[in-house]
């Protein structure tokens, strides 16, 4: 199982890497683009969709019997039972407006739980990684969650899109101040959360995240000795999850300024 899951793990870093560059590309020429919108903040270009038709090529090529979950094309249903999860361009909004803050994003899951994740940031050439029971890694340098014990040392990553209530963030990030906190957020909720993998952040909330945006990284925070929230929403392919992660000293305080915010 070790070795199938090395070679997943090495095949989807290659991947992300190849799938990066091609992003770059659309990324030197964003006056060539052509954006739509999907709602508020939501946006989609070309560029997201010929990255994720990339990344599902090499897919079907490698991995011909497992399922594959993507942001902007149909689920492929598939029997080995394994199932690739996608996200081409996590951060669209920097993506299109030329902000270097936007990853690929590609996980691979079994029976409901991520067994790979990979988060890549192309702009500085950052490979965010993680196997299930294999540690967690930047550029293959190993990393820890980090180690505060008060949410007064560092800054907790808050994210918020068009499925969720604004009235309900406020709270959140008042709550983060008022207790001596600093909140951040760059608009790539993937990269976000490998933050808090790195120790970079100490911790992330949000009330909701599709399963192509977090699973990824929320593996590599578990295997970076970090502490995720369980799936809440059922079927996380199908209907996405909270996002609640942190070290292990104030994990405890974010979910409880979160449960507070969103009302759980």
């Amino acid at each position: 199982m070790e070795n199938d899951l090395d070679r997943r793990l090495d095949f989807t870093i290659a991947l992300a890497r190849r799938a990066g560059e091609l992003g770059m590309m659309f990324f030197r020429e964003i006056d060539k683009l052509t954006i739509e919108s999907k709602g508020h903040q939501d946006l989609v270009s070309n560029g997201d969709r010929e990255v994720e038709l990339f990344i599902r090529a090499a897919l079907a090529k490698e991995y011909p019997d497992d399922g594959i979950v993507g942001e902007e094309h149909a689920a492929v249903q598939g029997s080995s039972g394994y199932t690739w999860v996608i996200d081409p361009i996590d951060g669209t909004a920097n993506f299109v407006r030329g902000i270097p803050a936007w990853t690929v994003v590609i996980a691979c899951m079994k029976e409901g739980s991520t067994v790979v994740g990979v988060v890549h940031e192309p702009a500085t050439g950052e490979t965010f990684s993680a196997r299930r029971g294999g540690g967690a890694f930047v550029n293959g340098r190993p990393i820890a969650a980090a180690s505060a014990e008060s949410i007064t040392e560092g800054s907790i990553g808050v994210g918020f899109n068009n499925r969720t209530e604004a009235s309900k963030v406020v709270p959140l990030v008042a709550s983060i101040i008022e207790g001596g906190g600093v909140f951040y957020r760059n608009a790539s909720g993937a990269l976000m959360l490998a933050y808090v993998a790195s120790g970079r952040l100490i911790g992330y909330s949000e009330e909701h995240m599709n399963a192509w945006d977090c699973v990824a990284a929320m593996l590599i925070i578990e295997e970076a000795g970090g502490i995720v929230e369980p799936f809440n929403r059922g079927d996380v392919l199908a209907n996405g999850t909270i996002a609640i992660a942190g070290g292990k000293g104030v994990f405890g305080k974010i979910r409880e300024m979160s449960a507070a915010a969103f009302g759980f």
